[in-house]
Parts: structure tokens; sequence; C-alpha cells
């Protein structure tokens, strides 16, 4: 009796493996799908060079469906950064502009949202500087998967620190999450260039990654 139920036992737990390795591999295979869809979305959307809220509502409304099936990190991201712009009722120049840059990117090179900045010509500063808020001055910009930059800027204040547009005086440019390879094409381009030029002069600004200042507010 003793042998029969360890073999029992051993079978049971070989079926559970293979039922966790069976679900594993389709939930892989319909998170592949999903993303193969959102490209082509994402393509499709930018294809006019132009992005109106109805095709925004449309992409928010397919990533609500799709979450419903799967609940993936990459739809996930996406889905709560557009319903924060259309929370409002309505997308403003600089939403608009920045979710067009995101789905360009998103169609271009199929990049996964959320992910710490990857592209290797950004001017960050290197070793990270350590980041305080205290009397400090911030600026924000790109986009961002903390939030709204509203809510970057409300993050840094609550620490302490002021945030504005970017002058000799500021000390730390934050550059969002989002940024790709061709950040220098981008319209936060000639905001990190000039920067550069700030710090190459000898001015102690520090540019640094959304995902090293976000660990400073979120210790």
């Amino acid at each position: 009796m003793v042998e029969i139920g360890w073999k029992n036992r051993l079978r049971k737990g070989a079926r559970m493996r293979d039922d966790a390795f069976y679900n594993r591999v389709s939930n892989d295979r319909l998170a592949s799908r999903q993303m193969d869809e959102l490209i082509g979305l994402a393509r499709g959307l930018c294809a006019d060079k132009v992005l109106n809220q109805a095709e925004v509502e449309f992409l928010q409304t397919w990533l609500a469906a799709n979450l419903a099936i799967h609940d993936q990190p990459v739809l996930t991201t996406l889905w709560r950064r557009i319903s924060e712009v259309l929370s409002d009722g309505c997308i403003d120049q600089n939403e608009n502009l920045e979710l067009f840059e995101l789905l360009q990117s998103l169609g271009g090179d199929a990049a996964e949202l959320g992910e710490s900045l990857k592209a290797s010509d950004l001017p960050l500063c290197r070793p990270f500087p350590p980041i305080w808020h205290e009397g400090a001055a911030f600026c924000f910009t790109g986009t961002f998967s903390f939030g709204k930059r509203k809510a970057c800027e409300q993050a840094a204040i609550e620490h302490g620190a002021t945030c504005g547009s970017l002058t000799k005086k500021t000390d730390f440019l934050v550059i969002g999450s989002y940024a790709t390879e061709s950040w220098k094409h981008s319209s936060m381009g000639d905001k990190i260039l000039r920067a550069c030029d700030y710090r190459d002069s000898g001015i102690p600004i520090k540019i640094v990654s959304e995902a090293h200042w976000v660990a400073t507010v979120t210790a």
C-alpha cells in the first residue's frame, strides 16, 4: 500500500508539472500574439503621422478587452498611461505628441513598454549620481512609466524639490523611460542637448534616467 501511494503521488506530481508547462507555453503564445497585434495597431495609428482622440479611445478599448483575456504587464502599462491621458476627457497637444512618439517607438522596434532605458547613446551621468530632493530643482522630459509628467513633478515636490523648465539652475534633468535611440530627433532632444551643453560648460547639472529617480521616491 505504501509503494502504491508513493507511485500515485509521483504520477500526480508529474501531471501537475505537465499542466504547469503547457499553461506557461499557452500564456507565452497568447502574450506574443497580443504584442504582435499591438505593434500592428501602433504602426497603423501612426501611419498618417496624425493621432486623434478617437484613435486613442479605440486603442484604450482594445487594451481593456485584451487585458480581460491576459493580464500582460506591457498592455497594462500602456492602458494605464492612456487612461490617465483621457481622464479629463480630452488630449492636449503635449499628451498627443507623447502618445504618438510612444506608439511610433513601439511600432518601430517592438521595444517593451516599461523597460529601463536601453539606448546606449543617452547622455546619462555615469556613474549614476546620488539624487536628493530637498532644495533641489528638477526638470522632467519625455514619457514616463511612473505616470504623467505632472505626477512625476508632484512626487518630487512632495519630497522637497521644485520643478520647472530647464535652466542653468536645474539640478536634475530626468529622462522618461520611453526614450529610444532616436531621442535626438524627438521633442525632448533639444532639452537633453541643452543640458549636455550646460554640463560640458561646468554647470553641475545631473542627467538621470527615470528608473534611477523612481528608486529615490519609492524607497
